[in-house]
């Protein structure tokens, strides 16, 4: 009879260590594999990341916002004519030298308003050589094999009441770091709409930065360029961290300490990104 609930036991152990096991590797992959997608998606640029979202983008910029940036461009040098001729003592001390003022300054305009795409992709340009230069310094994700070794360990040493409370507790974890995930998926493609969407009526804030006192547009625009761009940086060192972060733990200890650990990096990765939108911002007095 103790031989049958011996027999018993061992499988039911067998089984709740079986589905503990895989319950949490497939929560580590699931970490893994959306670590991987955000380094993946934030080394693209706007062009590389989805082609036909931005040949639609480029095409509405060009035949819908130029022609509206170009009537602001002529309002905007109209009222800077109009500033450099009353501004010397109501015309009574006038220059002609302010006419060559005036024509380089549309010359300047003109220039920017049509080749509004090339600065925009150049700002990205030069965000991406920073996202990629900081690609090689992230160790990477969780060594799965490593840490299921140790957790199987453990679990040999439970019995079976502990391992039935794990196995419920492997259970609710993760569906949560499946959730974490999703919010993660949400970040990284809502700052790419971000993208396209700021990228899209990139002309009409560049028509008024010749002026001074319409420039402020164009220079607060050209900074919000900036920080959306080189936030995809600071993605980087967030990942950067969680990385670190997550190699630490080993299940050498308190099992459940270290696998509410995990959670709990991830929770903070997931805080980390929704900062990293205000932090861009505040960093490059983008408002």
């Amino acid at each position: 009879m103790n031989s049958l609930l011996d027999k018993i036991t061992e499988w039911m152990k067998e089984a709740l260590i079986g589905g503990i096991t895989g319950n949490y590797q497939g929560m580590f992959n699931e970490v893994n594999a959306r670590v991987g997608d955000i380094a993946s998606q934030v080394g693209q640029t706007p062009e590389g990341w989805n082609s036909g979202i931005f040949s639609m983008i480029k095409s509405l910029s060009d035949t819908v916002i130029l022609p509206v940036a170009g009537m602001i461009l002529t309002f905007v040098l109209c009222y800077e004519l109009i500033q450099l001729i009353i501004e010397k003592n109501n015309m009574h001390d006038f220059d002609t030298w302010i006419f060559f003022k005036w024509i380089f300054k549309t010359f300047a305009a003109t220039y920017i308003l049509t080749h509004t795409f090339d600065i925009v992709m150049g700002v990205f340009d030069l965000a991406q050589r920073a996202v990629n230069g900081s690609a090689g310094i992230i160790s990477g994700s969780l060594n799965i094999n490593l840490a299921m070794d140790s957790l199987q360990t453990q679990l040999k040493a439970m019995e079976w009441y502990a391992l039935l409370g794990l196995y419920m507790e492997s259970a609710i974890l993760s569906l949560c770091m499946k959730a974490l995930s999703i919010c993660i998926f949400l970040i990284i493609y809502g700052r790419m709409l971000e993208i396209y969407l700021t990228t899209s009526v990139a002309a009409i804030p560049f028509a008024t930065m010749v002026n001074r006192e319409w420039g402020s547009m164009g220079q607060n625009y050209l900074k919000s360029l900036f920080a959306v761009a080189f936030q995809g940086f600071l993605i980087m060192v967030c990942i950067a961290i969680y990385a670190v972060l997550l190699n630490s733990t080993v299940f050498s200890g308190n099992i459940h300490t270290a696998i509410w650990g995990v959670v709990g990096y991830t929770v903070l990765l997931c805080f980390s990104l929704f900062k990293t939108g205000s932090l861009s911002k505040s960093i490059f007095g983008a408002h």
